[in-house]
């Protein structure tokens, strides 16, 4: 039969993550090739990562996959939760999806595919939900496995690349890595959760009983990513201080890359590392701005992979050092290769990061801004997001909650003669168990 005399089928279209394949997938499918060819809207990581968490497998990985599946005669990328743009520009016969979207977040998704059909009289396919199947079960299942050293550092540009902001928060052991692998809300039918560690010197040297001076030698930091290497999968931005000597700096970055760890944040002083937010208070150097490109330079020329990321922090408001020399070496460690700017600040408002923001959206290359809102956290992060920042970290609240509490339970004890009235201070063992799955195994 020519080409011409071809009966054409009708378009189906089907919406889909398919980072985790399974028979209800499959099922959808099925029942989608019986009305006709199938369109795959595979939706991107960004629209994944607006309401859940980023997927497993990138974009290109999932294509691959779903072009290859009995039926599939076409994939689009989707862009956003909603289908409107795409269905416009197919002008499908049906939609088919599970009707477990009836209620919870995408119920007003549906309701738009509703009203977008109408427009030329297509029609809504629902196929009902697969029993037994349980995508958060599935994931789960790939976080008991756990990850490799290669996906857990490329996690960090893809989510850079997909969300408005990235949220990081401090990590100074094992425990403290489960409760940001398992932290979460819901926030308008949205999980809000953790993307990452921040692995920071001063909560290490905290942790050990030291001052916060690179008394901990790398060596030691190394084993404490060991630690939360093992019981976590988000990905990991290590606080690399001054980086140390220049001569050293490149084994470090070898050393981080070879584990895993993402990011290292770097910052522009020299001599005893002193905690900024003491700013001129003690006795700190800023580093002359070619020492410190070349720094970015040695590092840069370490990296294996290029998803490792050297980012520059830049002390200049910290050291009262004025907003005209914090763009500049803005501009300067961008030049030298910094593949992410850090602006720090000791401000109790957040007026001088928002006119840094401001300067740094200007130059002429732009890569990812760090804040770091110790001193003035009563930002919003969707403030942060609007101004142009790409990454917020909350750097050491886990530490700083931990020693209050453990404090008074400590001196409770000691007043009462008995451990009774620190009770409701405390977590129940059962409590306290239960973060650790292996526990009620």
């Amino acid at each position: 039969m020519g080409e011409e005399n071809r009966v054409k089928r009708p378009v189906v279209y089907v919406g889909m993550s398919a980072d985790l394949i399974h028979p209800g997938h499959i099922n959808i499918l099925q029942r989608a090739g019986e009305l006709g060819d199938i369109v795959i809207g595979l939706l991107t990581d960004e629209a994944i990562a607006s309401y859940k968490r980023l997927p497993h497998m990138t974009y290109e990985q999932r294509r691959a996959v779903v072009e290859n599946l009995k039926g599939v005669t076409a994939v689009v990328p989707q862009h956003t939760l909603d289908y409107a743009e795409n269905l416009r520009a197919v002008r499908p016969d049906f939609v088919v999806h599970g009707d477990d979207w009836v209620t919870g977040v995408q119920q007003h998704t549906r309701r738009r595919v509703i009203e977008v059909l109408a427009e030329w009289g297509g029609e809504l396919v629902e196929i009902p939900y697969t029993t037994g199947i349980s995508s958060t079960q599935l994931n789960r299942s790939v976080k008991e496995i756990g990850t490799t050293p290669n996906i857990r550092l490329s996690r960090l540009r893809r989510l850079l690349d997909s969300k408005d902001i990235v949220r990081i928060l401090e990590a100074h052991n094992g425990l403290t890595g489960l409760i940001i692998e398992n932290a979460k809300v819901l926030i308008d039918n949205q999980t809000r959760e953790f993307d990452g560690m921040w692995s920071s010197s001063l909560t290490d040297s905290l942790a050990r009983g030291k001052p916060d001076i690179e008394a901990v030698d790398v060596s030691s930091r190394l084993q404490t990513l060991n630690e939360l290497f093992e019981v976590t999968t988000k990905p990991l931005v290590f606080d690399g201080d001054t980086g140390g000597k220049p001569e050293h700096f490149g084994f470090t970055v070898r050393s981080l890359e070879r584990l895993g760890v993402s990011a290292v944040i770097v910052e522009d002083k020299d001599g005893l590392k002193r905690n900024s937010l003491f700013g001129t208070d003690v006795a700190q150097t800023q580093a002359p701005v070619e020492d410190f490109c070349e720094r970015i330079r040695i590092g840069k020329r370490a990296q294996i992979t290029d998803d490792f990321m050297v980012i520059a922090r830049i002390e200049s408001l910290i050291l009262d050092k004025g907003m005209d020399d914090a763009v500049g070496r803005a501009e300067a460690y961008v030049d030298a290769g910094a593949d992410g700017i850090m602006i720090h600040s000791r401000r109790s408002e957040p007026s001088e990061i928002f006119e840094f923001c401001k300067h740094f959206n200007k130059l002429t290359r732009r890569v990812p801004l760090v804040v770091v809102p110790t001193s003035y956290s009563s930002v919003r992060e969707a403030e942060l997001a609007d101004a142009g920042v790409n990454m917020v970290i909350y750097a050491n609240h886990l530490m700083r909650a931990v020693y209050p509490q453990m404090t008074r339970v400590a001196e409770s004890i000691l007043q009462h003669g008995r451990a009774f009235e620190a009770e409701p201070m405390l977590a129940s063992i059962k409590e306290a168990l239960s973060i650790i799955p292996e526990n009620a195994a």
